[in-house]
């Protein structure tokens, strides 16, 4: 029974990790288009930044 019950909770986990990986997968697209998105949008003078850092 405890061999059983730790398979099951080791795919549980691996589920769980493979869910956020795949959400973190699509914020990090997200946060590059964002950047794509300031980085051709930026302003037309000198080294202008559109982020403060």
């Amino acid at each position: 029974m405890v061999p059983l019950l730790l398979v099951l909770l080791l795919a549980l986990i691996l589920f769980g990790a493979g869910f956020a990986v795949k959400i973190l997968w699509w914020v990090a697209v997200a946060v590059l288009i964002l950047w794509l998105i300031g980085f051709v949008a930026r302003p037309k003078g000198g080294s202008a930044r559109w982020y403060r850092w």
